[in-house]
């Protein structure tokens, strides 16, 4: 049951903050905003999409940080300051004309639950909170902003027969 569910992966949707992040927020005096992200999930998203591919940024807080982030891993859609992001998720579906068992949701706290109750591979990192962990189909090992992303999509490719050294390589 479990493979059967990834091997029907087309689409991975993230939330950010304790998802590709750890879910710290610094903001300096300026009040500009950074964020710490790990390079390894980034590197699982540019495989992702070298794996032909698409995927999306749902994130409820507005911020400049996360665009330039997901440009840089070349995200097919980004939306910040979502919220609910229920709705962001239902127009990523029919854009893509793809069905909630297609896609790959990850999450750690409570905005993230309406889509995880929905999709077909709902994943919850290591630290996500009691209730998004009661509803997803996999439990990351890995902690938010260290690797969890990454171990999702390598789980997913590889149940899909996809080599991530070629990948990488090509």
């Amino acid at each position: 049951m479990f493979k059967e569910r990834l091997k029907k992966i087309k689409v991975l949707i993230l939330d950010v903050d304790g998802v590709l992040t750890d879910g710290g927020i610094i903001i300096d005096s300026n009040g500009l905003e950074t964020k710490r992200f790990d390079v390894q999930d980034g590197l699982g998203l540019i495989l992702w999409k070298r794996a032909g591919y698409k995927s999306a940024i749902i994130s409820a807080r507005q911020s400049g940080v996360v665009a330039h982030r997901a440009n840089d891993l070349q995200v097919d859609k980004t939306f910040v300051g979502s919220y609910p992001k229920i709705n962001a998720y239902e127009g990523v579906l029919k854009e893509w004309n793809v069905k909630d068992e297609e896609v790959c949701f990850i999450g750690d706290d409570l905005p993230d639950l309406q889509i995880l109750k929905r999709v077909g591979f709902a994943v919850a990192v290591a630290n996500a909170i009691f209730e998004v962990k009661s509803v997803a189909h996999h439990i990351s090992p890995k902690k938010g902003g260290e690797g969890a992303v990454r171990e999702t999509i390598d789980m997913i490719l590889k149940i899909q027969g996809k080599n991530t050294v070629k990948l990488y390589e090509n």
